[in-house]
């Protein structure tokens, strides 16, 4: 018997990952109004009922596929950051990283054009602040703590950033040009820049 459930569990899980796979390869190609269940269960190869039985209806199965994006762009900032070791290099290699990342065109649909369209901006919002701006805000605490900002209240800059952040992306992936990631990082790195430290800024020179 126990035997038993492990597979059923197993298969469930199985069964789940693929809606999730190509409920996203669907909401990236086509966007979010332009998917139905009927689409999502025959590129899946299951029932309707098996998607039930995972997820509430097509903004749950959305709000899960945007959860796991979220996740992978968490993964892709921190793999940066972690990848120095001197602070201020960590946040602006973090920073770089969700540019690039953010830009991804099934990302940016998914995660930038149709998330605050289908679950509402205070829902997005809220996901948002769990993800990018939760890590943003604990990664300049971090610098006032080690002295390379100034103390001020982190967590308005945090949102600040945050929302910079996601207009350069948007931006960034409706351009061809092969200079643009730079020119936005070059104008992010002069706001972030500002953010610090005379003595700081002194100390690099």
């Amino acid at each position: 018997m126990p035997e038993a459930t492990g597979i059923r569990a197993r298969q469930r899980e199985r069964t789940r990952r693929t809606l999730l796979r190509e409920g996203r390869r669907l909401f990236a190609e086509h966007g979010y109004a332009e998917v139905g269940l009927n689409g999502v269960v025959t590129a899946a190869k299951v029932t309707k009922g098996a998607l039930y039985h995972h997820f509430d209806g097509k903004p749950d199965l959305f709000r899960a596929v945007l959860e796991e994006v979220q996740a992978e762009v968490a993964d892709e900032v921190a793999g940066a950051a972690d990848a120095v070791s001197a602070p201020w290099e960590r946040l602006t290699a973090g920073c770089r990283a969700f540019l690039v990342a953010a830009t991804a065109p099934d990302v940016r649909r998914i995660m930038l054009v149709d998330g605050p369209a289908v679950l509402g901006w205070s829902t997005w919002r809220e996901m948002d602040e769990a993800n990018s701006v939760r890590h943003l805000t604990e990664a300049l605490t971090d610098l006032v703590a080690a002295g390379v900002l100034p103390p001020r209240p982190v967590e308005p800059v945090a949102h600040l950033l945050s929302g910079a952040m996601n207009e350069a992306a948007l931006w960034l992936a409706g351009r061809t040009g092969p200079d643009d990631l730079d020119q936005v990082w070059a104008a992010l790195s002069r706001m972030l820049e500002s953010l610090r430290t005379d003595r700081d800024r002194n100390d690099d020179r």
